[in-house]
């Protein structure tokens, strides 16, 4: 007898009438009409089954801090930053630990299995650090938690900031972060994605720069970070975080970059809730989007996945670790309206943020982990669309959350709710741009 099986599923690659075995943590058949007895089964009736979503950048250590111990008056990057430097004095192991925990309940019950989160390396204490690494280990049975040794003020502009990023690295953080854009020169900036890369080389280890989060379109790090990759033998474990000159950059130049991004297996990472929010700032009219190229980086086959960055922290005010809202956003931000655009969006916080991290066994493959999430749509632009209910979450084939479908008891027209009838999708005739 197998442990669960969902019956009647779609999954994201559009097959319907799927059914699910899982035992033993593990996926262990996808086909139709399995024919089993099973400890629990659930109907599906056509829902959506997806993988849980994956969030390849994050700030957790600064989550859920908003106001504390101001608010950011001009809504800007560089005044986060300035502020996230007061806040830092005033942080406790205790209250960082309880405000990471408060947003993980949020993120599971979102059905956000998978976290990478950027841990601020800049103090030579490592508070932060001592309190992910508990953090980590305390969510480790509901959420894969990666740590970033991220140097918020710089790898040289920081005081100390070398020794303690290695130290990180010792005590159990598992990336290479960086911040290059925020060195005091360009030259500086490009020496630290040098040294960065080479240690991560030396240490066998992956790379997640926070790159060019800038509205200079002569910000151009993620160049000497494509280099670096290829000259290092990293290709296909590092992430350019944010890109976002990119927006500012003239076409030929782009297109150069593009390029090299692709050659080097270079994975991008677009925060579009932030990266539309902070950037653009210092323009009038009129204002740049801030966002990446995000379709250019696709058409040239370049692993694209989404970000929720921050909540309710100094940089931004709202959130609430919904990977179906950022990826809502990204569409109108690019904007990618066309059915393949948008479902590629999805993918954007699903698949695409797991090759990101390298997650192992994520997916809905026979003998992956029986991770997954149901939701209250029939696919998966009808799930961003509405935001989707998310019905049931699981993680190694236990239930994590459940919640009622969203229905109404009135039917004033007298026909089904649109929400979950798939015979209310629209004609698919011709693909919009």
């Amino acid at each position: 007898m197998i442990d669960t099986l969902i019956r009647d599923a779609t999954l994201p690659d559009g097959r319907k009438g799927i059914d699910l075995a899982m035992s033993g943590g593990k996926i262990t058949a996808i086909e139709r009409g399995i024919a089993a007895e099973a400890g629990e089964i659930v109907d599906a009736a056509g829902r959506l089954v997806s993988p849980p979503f994956v969030d390849p950048h994050f700030h957790m250590d600064a989550t859920l801090s908003l106001g504390s111990p101001r608010l950011n008056v001009s809504g800007t990057l560089l005044e986060g930053i300035a502020l996230w430097g007061e806040l830092k004095p005033l942080l406790t192991h205790d209250a960082m630990v309880e405000r990471a925990l408060r947003y993980c309940d949020l993120a599971v019950a979102q059905g956000l299995l998978a976290i990478r989160s950027h841990v601020d390396v800049s103090d030579p204490r490592l508070l932060t650090v001592e309190a992910l690494l508990d953090v980590r280990e305390r969510v480790k049975p509901y959420i894969d938690l990666q740590l970033v040794a991220f140097p918020q003020h710089g790898y040289f502009r920081s005081g100390g900031a070398v020794a303690a990023l290695e130290k990180a690295l010792d005590m159990g953080v598992e990336v290479i972060g960086g911040i290059p854009h925020f060195e005091r020169t360009m030259a500086d900036g490009t020496a630290s994605v040098e040294a960065l890369c080479r240690l991560a080389a030396e240490r066998g280890l992956r790379v997640d720069l926070h790159c060019d989060e800038s509205d200079d379109p002569l910000s151009r790090h993620v160049e000497t970070l494509a280099a670096e990759t290829v000259r290092h033998g990293l290709q296909g474990r590092v992430v350019g975080s944010h890109c976002t000159s990119m927006h500012s950059m003239d076409n030929y130049y782009a297109s150069k970059l593009i390029s090299l991004i692709a050659e080097a297996e270079l994975s991008v990472v677009a925060n579009p809730l932030i990266n539309i929010t902070l950037q653009g700032r210092h323009d009038s009219y009129p204002k740049r989007r801030g966002m990446t190229r995000v379709p250019e980086l696709k058409a040239a086959g370049v692993n694209v996945a989404f970000g929720h960055d921050c909540v309710m922290d100094p940089w931004y005010s709202l959130g609430s670790g919904d990977m179906l809202e950022v990826a809502h956003m990204a569409i109108h931000a690019a904007p990618m309206t066309s059915r393949e655009a948008m479902r590629g969006a999805f993918d954007s916080v699903t698949i695409n943020g797991a090759k990101a991290m390298g997650l192992e066994g994520y997916g809905l493959s026979v003998g992956a982990s029986a991770d997954l999430v149901m939701l209250q749509a029939a696919d998966p632009i009808e799930a961003i669309r509405l935001k989707a209910t998310r019905l049931l979450v699981m993680k190694a084939g236990k239930v994590l959350a459940r919640a009622a479908p969203r229905v109404s008891e009135l039917s004033i027209s007298g026909r089904p709710p649109i929400v979950d009838a798939s015979a209310y999708a629209p004609r698919l005739d011709q693909e919009s741009d």
